[in-house]
């Protein structure tokens, strides 16, 4: 029973992970492109939403401490289906990616 349940939290980690990739590259694509519409200010907010979780989770995703009750794995990908080297840098990587595309966002802005 906890193995479906640890397995049933990486599904919807890996779901969620998917849809922050997809806004996340939207942003970077829409800012690169200068075509910003609504959808990615919705997109930024969302990121910052993202964010602010993670702040009052202290750097953990809710669902990763969620899926810690299943598993004693010590691997960073114990809770969601990414290679462990992507789980492990997942933050980093992405902040990133998203620190960019508001750069350039500013600059097509100003």
């Amino acid at each position: 029973m906890e193995q479906q349940k640890l397995l049933f939290i990486k599904i919807v980690h890996t779901i969620v992970w998917l849809c922050f990739n997809i806004i996340i590259f939207y942003i970077l694509y829409a800012s690169i492109t200068n075509k910003i519409d609504k959808w990615v200010w919705w997109g930024i907010g969302l990121v910052v939403l993202e964010g602010i979780v993670l702040l009052i989770f202290k750097s953990f995703c809710p669902l990763t401490i969620l899926a810690r009750r299943y598993s004693n794995s010590t691997k960073a990908n114990f809770d969601i289906f990414l290679p462990n080297w992507l789980a492990k840098y997942n933050k980093l990587i992405y902040t990133s990616i998203f620190g960019i595309a508001v750069i350039i966002l500013i600059f097509r802005l100003i």
